[in-house]
Parts: structure tokens; C-alpha cells; sequence
């Protein structure tokens, strides 16, 4: 787990954004007033594997895709399933482990906790295959491309992001705890969850290994069913502090 610093950021997409979408939030300021800790990784298939070898995430087990198990992340877990996964921690280790709220989600992809800092696509200027999961056959404001067919990569793919967090864009989209909102004008400054809206589904983020690259951009927003199960769609732990 890495701890994720309290402040103050910008998220959202201007205007001019390219690849931005109606249902995206216009840049706005969001408050964090205390900081949370995030899983450095996504949850992999050996974590996954680990909570149903010991009886719990109601013994689904997930295919892989045929893209290898282990330190990948699992696949094929719904926002319920993933629900289950942090039951079973809560009961494991005693503490509040939950899913990241939207607004938390982006304030923790982008990695940095001033509203002064520049509203970019993506924290590592320029998206290329050397740093991002999605598939590389497509070209995001002239960057380059690859021609591998795209598959996921394990957990640690690349480098972490200023807080530490790796693959927040890219690899796999991340269930968060959000009711979907088309219009987010709803969405909390505070950084809490909205479980207002159509709660049978849920909101998604971060992009995946078979998205263009747009759909990995800190602001780019995505949702599934409660109960879908997607090869894109996996998901990383959050866990409120103690105050001190």
C-alpha cells in the first residue's frame, strides 16, 4: 500500500482536450483532507487466487484470457466480485479496506496534490508503449506505435507515478466505488463516492490493455454492470487511516 498525501488538485478535462467526452467533469478543484493509502498495484490473478484458495471471493475463479495468471491482473471480476475480495480482507486483517471514489481515483492517477500543477492528458507527458498498457496501434497526439498485438502486462509493468502508483492509466480499468452519473457536474469536491445515479452500474476508470490511447487519460471516464465481467475490467484496494 502506498500512502496517498491530503491536497488540493485539479481533475477534470478542458475543452480542448483531445479525446474528451461529453460525460467527463470540467476541470474543478477537489479536496482531500486527509490522506488514504492505495494498493501500489492492481490486484493480480495470485491475490485473487490466494483469497479463494482460502475461502472466500465466493469461490469464482476467473479466466485469464489466455494472457497469463500470477503477477497479471485478474480479469473477469465484477464490481460485486471485487466487493467480495475486500470482505475477505476486511475479515483477514481487521481493517477498512474499500474501493477508491472517482474523484479520489483521478486525484490519485494524476499524482500531484496542487491545483497549481499543469492539466495533462496523461502524468507522464507523452503516452508511449515504454510506459503504458493499451493498444499500441494507435496514436495519441503523434506519439509513437507498436504493432504487438496488446495483451496485459504484469502488475509492476513500468514506473510508478509521483505517488507511487503504477498502471493507474493502462493494463486494466478499475472498478471505483461510484454509482454512474452520465452528466458528473454531481460529483463531490470533497472526494467522497456518489452512490446516487443508477447504481446498477458502476464507474470505471484508468483505460485497458485493448483501449485506444484517449481512453487512458487521467480525466476519461468508463462504467460497467454491477455484475459484468470483462477481460478489461479489474480493480486495485483502497483503505481509509486511522487519524493519528
Amino acid at each position: 500500500m502506498v500512502v496517498v498525501p491530503r491536497g488540493s488538485a485539479l481533475i477534470g478535462s478542458p475543452s480542448g482536450e483531445p479525446g474528451r467526452q461529453a460525460n467527463e467533469a470540467t476541470p474543478h478543484e477537489v479536496d482531500i483532507a486527509k490522506p488514504f493509502a492505495v494498493g501500489r498495484f492492481a490486484i493480480s490473478f495470485a491475490e485473487w487466487d490466494a483469497c479463494v484458495a482460502s475461502g472466500g471471493c465466493d469461490a469464482w475463479r476467473p479466466g485469464d484470457f489466455d494472457m497469463g495468471r500470477g503477477r497479471k491482473p485478474v480479469i473477469f471480476v465484477s464490481f460485486d466480485n471485487a466487493n467480495a475480495y475486500l470482505s475477505w480482507l476486511r475479515r483477514k486483517t481487521g481493517k477498512d479496506y474499500r474501493l477508491l471514489s472517482e474523484a479520489e481515483w483521478e486525484y490519485a492517477a494524476r499524482g500531484c496534490a496542487n491545483p497549481k500543477c499543469p492539466a495533462q492528458p496523461f502524468w507522464f507527458g507523452q503516452i508511449s508503449p515504454e510506459v503504458a498498457v493499451y493498444d499500441w496501434r494507435y496514436s495519441y497526439g503523434g506519439s509513437p506505435r507498436a504493432e504487438e498485438a496488446p495483451k496485459t502486462a504484469p502488475v509492476d509493468f513500468g514506473q510508478p507515478n509521483p505517488f507511487g502508483l503504477y498502471n493507474m492509466l493502462g493494463n486494466v480499468r478499475q472498478w471505483t466505488a461510484d454509482c454512474w452519473t452520465p452528466k458528473p457536474s454531481s460529483a463531490r469536491s470533497d472526494g467522497a463516492a456518489v452512490t446516487t445515479g443508477d447504481c446498477g452500474e458502476r464507474v470505471t476508470r484508468g483505460g485497458a490493455w485493448s483501449d485506444k490511447p484517449q481512453a487512458l487519460r487521467a480525466a476519461a471516464r468508463s462504467s460497467g454492470l454491477s455484475d459484468e465481467q470483462s477481460p478489461q475490467i479489474g480493480f486495485r484496494v483502497a483503505r481509509t487511516l486511522s487519524a493519528p
